[in-house]
């Protein structure tokens, strides 16, 4: 049996970025098992589910990954993409305004028939499988990101001096939506302890 994979420590430059201050990284595509939904994460039914389904999913695919193909992996941390029509309501924290992409990290070697046999498995204990739900690959490129510590109602001012001081004194500009990786469990842990890596996909102006 191989060693267990660690895939935070095997791609530490993306997932252990500084705290306080902007770098710049570039992103390889990367597999993802995501679920689509859009309203206040707090309150939305739907965002519930996705979670206890992408885990409920993610745990059987390493379960399957170590017994039937001898590799080992610890399962990856939450991570979302976020986006809305008006941008400015991730700076007011208007989350009922917002679309998201919650997601998580899988090998390179987990195929859809993998995905789909163990949605098979948690169906028979959460329903019908979200219509979303699916294996995907993400190609981010070159993107700025930071570690926060706190809050993520705390985020706001992060964001306003990322896109409107960072960015454009560097030439850059977005490309793609918003994305967090979720280090901490915000059921166990204060809310001034999270951490969370805040990440933005962008280009160079020329």
């Amino acid at each position: 049996m191989a060693d267990k994979i660690d895939f935070k420590k095997s791609m530490k430059a993306l997932y252990a970025p500084p705290v306080g201050r902007f770098v710049e990284v570039d992103v390889p595509p990367l597999s993802y098992l995501m679920i689509d939904g859009a309203g206040d994460p707090n309150t939305a039914t739907s965002y519930k589910s996705a979670v206890e389904w992408l885990y409920s999913v993610s745990y059987p695919l390493k379960f399957a990954s170590k017994k039937e193909l001898g590799r080992d992996y610890a399962v990856m941390p939450l991570e979302g993409l976020w986006w809305a029509d008006d941008m400015s309501t991730f700076l007011t924290r208007a989350k009922d305004k917002w679309s998201w992409t919650m997601m998580i990290l899988q090998p390179d070697w987990i195929t859809t028939e993998m995905v789909d046999a163990a949605a098979a498995k948690a169906s028979a204990k959460l329903g019908p499988r979200p219509a979303s739900l699916r294996l995907e690959r993400l190609e981010e490129g070159l993107c700025v990101q930071t570690m926060h510590i706190g809050s993520y109602d705390d985020e706001g001012p992060v964001l306003a001096k990322l896109h409107g001081e960072y960015l454009p004194q560097h030439g850059l500009k977005e490309t793609g939506h918003h994305h967090e990786i979720y280090l901490g469990d915000p059921r166990k842990m204060a809310p001034e302890k999270l951490r969370t890596i805040l990440r933005q996909p962008v280009r160079r102006l020329s």
